[in-house]
């Protein structure tokens, strides 16, 4: 019962995460089961291999200085609202390890729906902060996503059931403020009405 929970508490954690970066998820599985920081399951192995921590880490950066620039961000973000939510179910498959055909189908939609909210989250919250004239709301913005990732990944492959437990409070916390976002982002894209004098 415990390794069927810390299964999909590692799902979970890693789905949530690849909402918000892909690269760095995929890169931490890589790094951490190549260096065996935590005795992963056999079926970690997928991330264990040269190419793919090279390209996740290689776009990393990229995501890293394309995340820092207002409005870049909101382009990236664009292009990735296919690739982020394909990826968090591609990962929550791939560390599910062997299961039947429905099994694999239902945690694919799992993790393909909890990528699919923490990018649109990240997105809308993004739109919204590039209102402001200044950049550093949307830097620190940036750099907090960052630290969430790094830091909800290491939960993940180290206590995944607490992970678990963070990703449910955090889509409690998604739901609660998504209402603001929609507001938010309706007021900056909304056109004033021009008065039509008599």
């Amino acid at each position: 019962m415990l390794e069927i929970l810390a299964t999909l508490g590692r799902t979970m954690g890693f789905s949530f995460a690849a909402g918000i970066n892909l690269y760095a998820t995929v890169a931490i599985l890589g790094i951490a089961k190549r260096f065996g920081w935590v005795d992963l399951p056999e079926q970690f192995r997928v991330f264990d291999n040269d190419v793919v921590i090279g390209v996740a880490i290689v776009l990393y950066v990229i995501e890293f200085i394309a995340d820092k620039i207002p409005w870049v961000d909101s382009v990236w973000d664009a292009v990735h609202t296919v690739i982020r939510p394909i990826g968090g179910a591609v990962i929550a498959v791939a560390t599910l390890g062997d299961a039947s055909p429905a099994v694999k189908g239902l945690v694919a939609l799992l993790g393909g729906t909890l990528a699919t909210g923490t990018h649109l989250t990240k997105a809308g919250t993004r739109a919204a902060a590039n209102t402001s004239p200044e950049p550093f709301s949307n830097w620190a913005l940036s750099l907090a996503e960052d630290v969430f990732v790094i830091g909800l990944s290491a939960l993940a492959l180290k206590y995944p059931i607490a992970a678990a437990l963070v990703v449910i409070a955090a889509v409690v916390m998604m739901v609660w403020f998504a209402a603001w976002i929609v507001r938010a982002v309706k007021r900056r894209w909304s056109t004033p009405q021009m008065a039509i004098s008599p």
